[in-house]
């Protein structure tokens, strides 16, 4: 295991063209919804290229966490911005989005024109099991350097507890986490007039080079402005495509232009997908099976499938949706040009706002990394983290593993229901394996990447590789 970065030993700052690079690598390797994805640049960007220190990693990943959309590409833009400015995060959260969408571009053609997945699931088999290894792998490290006080070890366990037992919503987590930290702080300055804070000492040097040029009310106004400027610009494709109709009616209500109903549910969709993709699929699901009837039932997870074997954020199942709903609305165009147009309306629409809440919102919690209650907040936030992504771990390997799970209800509420009969409520629960289900395939691969990642500290890219190879020779062995 590599020993913690510290800011002394940080490397210099990397040009813009090896910056483009390594930006380019992550965003072809990210498999693995956000545990694998944060893993992944953990890995690279402090481990391997020693470019951030853990403290600038953890605090910038504690923001991401708070926000709507994809954390992990909202993480890869904070840094891109950290190191070469607003250019910087452009190129990070791009390059982050641009090879899944590719990907899910051509995947979403495929299926309309062929309806089968059966060849992709049979690539993915192998991967999942080395992104549960690499997964692991960084959960022990993050655990290890951010669970530094007992306080903090409580908090990450308690967030666990919240959301693998109780099933909280995610931002009530993050949010109850953020307040104990501050909490705390604010109940030691009063009670002991002897303590003080320690916080980092911030150089000039330290700041960032994105931090150094905005952080000013004038500026982060100006970039709110152009940014909501920027996120509602296909406004005006739509009202090409639409002609002289009401636009704002027409967007609004879906009408007969598929092309505004997809701009503005995904708009919608943007600012409430707190907690990754999942806490939004089931409404997707339905809004577009039974109301805008743009998917039959079952295909979400067809289109969850395609998003599970593409790189980048698992919201690109977004991108699916509206890539169906453009090829079977084609509204006079070709439909796989409909549909090509109904993807790229969709994407634009969920990760636009992610560059909004990064480049308006950043230099502010970079100058925060001062304040010793909102840097405890922080700090507090980055402990839950540890509980978020053990969470994930543990869906993740269930769903690896096995083909089937289940709930095992440990605490419920008796309820009087209509007609005076009773039901149980359940209050608390475990996801508890079907344990004849256990795939011995998907166990004996992840072993393998196991031995790969902790024994022979090989690549991501060769751990995917191997584990991708290995999977197929098993599943076409039958």
């Amino acid at each position: 295991m590599s020993e913690t970065v510290l800011v002394d030993d940080l490397a210099a700052t990397p040009s813009l063209s090896e910056a483009t690079r390594v930006w380019a690598r992550v965003g072809v390797l990210s498999f693995g919804g956000p545990a694998g994805q944060i893993a992944l640049m953990h890995r690279i960007l402090v481990d391997e290229k020693r470019w951030i220190d853990e403290e600038r990693f953890l605090h910038a990943l504690s923001y991401c966490m708070l926000l709507p959309g994809p954390e992990a590409q909202q993480l890869a833009t904070y840094i891109g911005w950290l190191l070469h400015g607003i250019r910087g995060g452009l190129i990070a959260g791009l390059l982050f989005i641009v090879p899944g969408f590719a990907v899910i571009l051509a995947l979403s053609a495929f299926y309309a024109l062929f309806h089968d997945t059966t060849l992709l699931a049979t690539v993915f088999f192998g991967i999942k099991a080395g992104v549960l290894a690499i997964v692991l792998q960084a959960l022990i490290r993050l655990s290890g350097r951010a669970l530094k006080t007992r306080f903090h070890i409580a908090v990450a366990i308690a967030s666990f507890t919240l959301l693998f037992v109780f099933d909280l919503p995610f931002p009530l987590v993050v949010l109850l986490a953020g307040l104990s930290g501050y909490g705390r702080v604010l109940y030691r300055a009063y009670h002991d007039d002897h303590w003080r804070p320690r916080l980092p000492r911030l150089a000039i040097t330290d700041i960032g080079i994105g931090a150094l040029r905005s952080g000013r009310l004038r500026t982060a106004a100006v970039t709110l402005l152009c940014w909501l400027a920027i996120w509602q610009a296909p406004l005006l494709l739509i009202h090409v495509i639409n002609g002289p109709k009401d636009i704002v009616a027409e967007t609004l209500s879906g009408g007969t232009n598929v092309f505004g109903a997809i701009f503005s549910f995904f708009s919608r969709m943007a600012v409430v997908t707190f907690g990754g993709a999942y806490a939004v699929l089931a409404y997707v699901a339905q809004t577009a099976v039974q109301h805008y009837a743009w998917l039959r039932p079952g295909e979400m997870l067809d289109g969850l499938a395609l998003a599970e074997t593409t790189p980048g954020p698992l919201v690109l199942v977004l991108c699916f949706v509206g890539f169906m709903a453009g090829f079977r609305n084609p509204f006079g165009f070709d439909p796989l040009t409909a549909g090509f147009l109904g993807a790229s309306l969709a994407a634009w629409a969920t990760f636009a706002p992610s560059f909004l809440f990064i480049f308006a919102g950043a230099p502010f919690i970079e100058r925060l990394r001062g304040h010793a209650g909102l840097s405890a907040a922080l700090a507090a936030i980055t402990a839950a983290i540890v509980g978020v992504m053990a969470n994930l771990s543990v869906w993740f390997g269930l769903h690896v593993l096995f083909a089937d799970t289940g709930r095992l209800v440990l605490l419920s509420h008796r309820v009087k229901i209509q007609g005076g009969d009773y039901a149980n409520v359940p209050i608390a629960g475990i996801a508890w394996p079907v344990w004849t289900t256990l795939d011995v395939s998907a166990l004996l691969l992840f072993i393998l990447a196991t031995v790969l990642v902790f024994r022979h500290r090989a690549g991501v890219a060769t751990v995917l590789g191997i584990s991708a190879l290995a999977g197929c020779l098993l599943r076409f062995a039958g």
